[in-house]
């Protein structure tokens, strides 16, 4: 019995690595590279129905965010969904105590009640085309790399090219680590209004506790809609456009899904790192990470304790706690994740295998040339971080004073121009936006927190030396220089700012560059220029080349290695994969799916992250779910073995008949180390099953008419 019972366990485990298929595929190439496995697993669907030039296809509904996210087109009005962390920047931008749409949600009752967006926008491929050939036509050098001048020129030529005459857009994207370039023409929208989000205690339960952990029972979602010219194409914001008609919209599933169901995702991935070297993976593990991670953790002490202090301060920093956590509590998990999968060895084996396939070829040596140049890159990668998450994460006094610095260089030129004027009333509107969501104290507790971190991490040749002097007047003191920054300097005071744009002339210019905080920051600045980054930049150029010339030889020499995807770059991709849970460690093993009473048993009354309204607990008490619920409970959430990243946060995810099953939102924690290497065991991207989304849309916030412009298959 013992013997038969190992033979299923081992045959189980192997059907259970062919469910988890890594890799965010071209949708251009899915029917010469995965088409057929794909049907295999389960597709009913065709290639040519997911990416089509010839006719609409599932591609027409899949849009580009912003900068960073997923959304999808889900009537034939334009309604457009997505996360509701996606659309958190503009949802608390509409926000104050008077409409805590944070806090309370929102939904609007007719179209005359939906919210533009100033500076959002929606972004959908046209078609993409490889042009690799075009591309490199003259570029490459007498070694074999690439003159990248050359490269840019082919690419910016071919862009105009395509797109010469009409309103598109276009640009070259480089694969492979320029081995290979494809030209991605697309049509961006730039008038989306907001439509509906749920409350806080939906769309963030579990808040930073449950980010990126699963169980969840998270409805990340939010609501809006493109509009378009009468003409039904891209333009400015006007209260005489009208709402997008798609060339497709998806269908809606409410058959829900089961173990084992094929599952597909749709999107615009970030950023994966799958072919680093060993030396770049135990670099970002040892050094990077714990930096970022590091400063984060100060910051976010301080902002979260602010947070809970006040509606107010809760509102001014919610979208900005919301950035700095959600890498944060990633790069944990990243790190936890690569240490438990042994990946340094893995990289180190695989390099192994290389060399011998590579012996007696011009790419011998090339990873010591990785260990050397990493070798000498480090402490240049250190100092970048330190400075950018110092800047990026630390006080916002630094980077809203830059603007300033920026000012005062270019004044001559400004006046010379006659743009002064132009520029003092952009600086005048900015301030206004700046201090609305800026409370000093709150940003000097934050510098105190952070400047440690940094003045004693920092490689003193990398320091900037007027910090180090405004230190020194100090003793070296931080609490003391930075409490009298913050009660002299211009820059934290809202009236100061905007008396001094009053009056610009070369006597006030002169005392702002007295300020201190002025003068630090001008050198904060200028010190990473000139003795950092030009460095670093170029040593990343070398890494990079050197990168062109590992997946060269790869592909070449270990062709059958593994399939050579290539990483993810903000392009739009496919993932698939099915439904399925998976065991994080010895002794647990996690259910596939959440549903309400999982929401029920983290209810804590008046809890920041748990807690939930009257409404929501009535509804659940009498099982008022309506057609969403499905074997007497409400499903919540789910997990399958796409392959995700970030910029996948609201992507379509799609079942086998290309309809619309859930909203993808995040990875379990264990999962987040799939962008430098991914394990079909462990990999799992976390779900909003739409009967959930439906519900608190119909159910719980009466937006019926929201839910009838919808195809719903039932």
């Amino acid at each position: 019995m013992k013997k038969y019972w190992l033979l299923f366990v081992v045959t189980l485990l192997f059907i259970r690595s062919l469910w988890a298929v890594e890799g965010m595929w071209l949708p251009i190439l899915l029917k010469e590279i995965n088409e057929k496995e794909m049907k295999a697993m389960g597709m009913r669907i065709s290639a040519e129905d997911l990416y089509s030039i010839n006719r609409s296809s599932l591609k027409d509904a899949v849009f580009l965010f912003g900068g960073g996210c997923t959304s999808e087109i889900i009537s034939s009005q334009g309604l457009l969904l997505t996360n509701h962390h996606c659309g958190y920047g503009q949802i608390q931008s509409h926000s104050s105590l008077k409409n805590d749409y944070l806090k309370y949600g929102f939904w609007a009752k007719s179209l005359k009640d939906e919210l533009p967006n100033k500076g959002l926008t929606a972004t959908r491929i046209v078609r993409m085309e490889n042009v690799t050939d075009d591309v490199l036509k003259g570029a490459i050098k007498s070694d074999g790399t690439l003159e990248q001048s050359i490269v840019d020129a082919n690419s910016k030529r071919i862009a105009q090219q395509s797109v010469q005459g009409t309103h598109y857009e276009a640009s070259v994207k480089p694969f492979y680590y320029g081995n290979e370039y494809y030209l991605f023409i697309t049509e961006t929208f730039k008038d989306i209004r907001l439509v509906g989000t749920p409350p806080s205690f939906i769309g963030k339960f579990g808040g930073d506790t449950d980010n990126w952990m699963w169980p969840r029972h998270t409805g990340d979602f939010a609501v809006f809609r493109i509009y378009a010219g009468v003409d039904n194409k891209p333009a400015e914001y006007s209260e005489n456009n009208v709402p997008y008609k798609p060339l497709h919209h998806f269908p809606i599933s409410l058959k829900g899904v089961q173990p084992n169901d094929f599952t597909l995702v749709y999107g615009f991935p970030g950023r994966t790192q799958q072919y680093l070297p060993s030396a770049m993976v135990k670099l970002t593990m040892n050094d990077l990470n714990p930096i970022r991670i590091q400063i984060r953790q100060k910051a976010l002490s301080v902002i979260d304790k602010a947070m809970a202090s006040s509606d107010e301060l809760r509102i001014k920093y919610a979208a900005k706690q919301s950035r700095i956590s959600n890498a944060y509590k990633k790069w944990i998990g990243e790190n936890r994740g690569l240490k438990k999968l042994d990946a340094i060895r893995i990289k180190q084996e695989w390099e192994s295998r290389y060399l011998q396939a590579v012996k007696g070829t011009p790419y011998e040596s090339l990873v010591q040339q990785f260990n050397n140049l990493v070798e000498n890159f480090r402490p240049y990668a250190l100092a970048n971080d330190y400075y950018n998450e110092f800047i990026f994460s630390g006080p916002e006094i630094i980077r809203y004073t830059n603007n300033y610095v920026k000012f005062i260089k270019s004044y001559q030129e400004l006046k010379s121009k006659g743009e002064l004027d132009k520029q003092i009333q952009a600086l005048k509107s900015s301030a206004e936006g700046y201090f609305k969501n800026y409370d000093k104290e709150v940003d000097r507790q934050i510098m105190l927190a952070v400047l440690p971190v940094f003045t004693s991490g920092l490689d003193v040749e990398m320091f900037p030396q007027v910090l180090k002097d405004e230190l020194s007047k100090y003793k070296n003191d931080i609490p003391a220089m930075t409490n009298s920054l913050y009660a002299t300097t211009l820059f934290a005071d809202k009236n100061k700012i905007l008396g001094w744009l009053e009056n610009v002339n070369e006597k006030s210019i002169k005392k702002m560059m007295a300020d201190p905080m002025y003068k630090i920051t001008d050198n904060l600045y200028q010190t990473y220029q000139d003795k950092i980054d030009k460095v670093y930049k170029e040593y990343f150029d070398k890494i990079q080349t050197a990168m062109f010339a590992f997946l060269k030889s790869l592909r070449k020499y270990l062709p059958n290695d593994r399939r050579y995807y290539p990483d993810a770059n903000s392009t739009l991709r496919v993932s698939y994969g099915k439904v399925e849970g998976y065991s994080p460690k010895d002794g647990i093993v996690y259910h596939w799916q959440t549903t309400v009473d999982g929401i029920i048993q983290k209810y804590i009354p008046n809890d920041t992250e748990f807690d939930l309204d009257q409404r929501f607990i009535d509804l659940y008490k009498n099982k008022d779910y309506g057609r969403y619920g499905s074997n007497g409970t409400l499903p919540v959430a789910f997990t399958a073995s796409n392959h995700t990243t970030g910029g996948n946060s609201g992507s379509p995810v799609l079942n086998a008949n290309g309809h619309l099953i859930g909203i993808n939102f995040d990875r379990a924690w264990e999962s987040t180390m799939s962008d430098i290497m991914y394990d079909p065991e462990r990999c799992r991207n976390i779900i909003c099953d739409i009967r959930y989304v439906l519900w608190v849309i119909d159910k719980y916030a009466d937006a019926t008419h929201l839910v009838n412009e919808m195809t719903i298959i039932e």
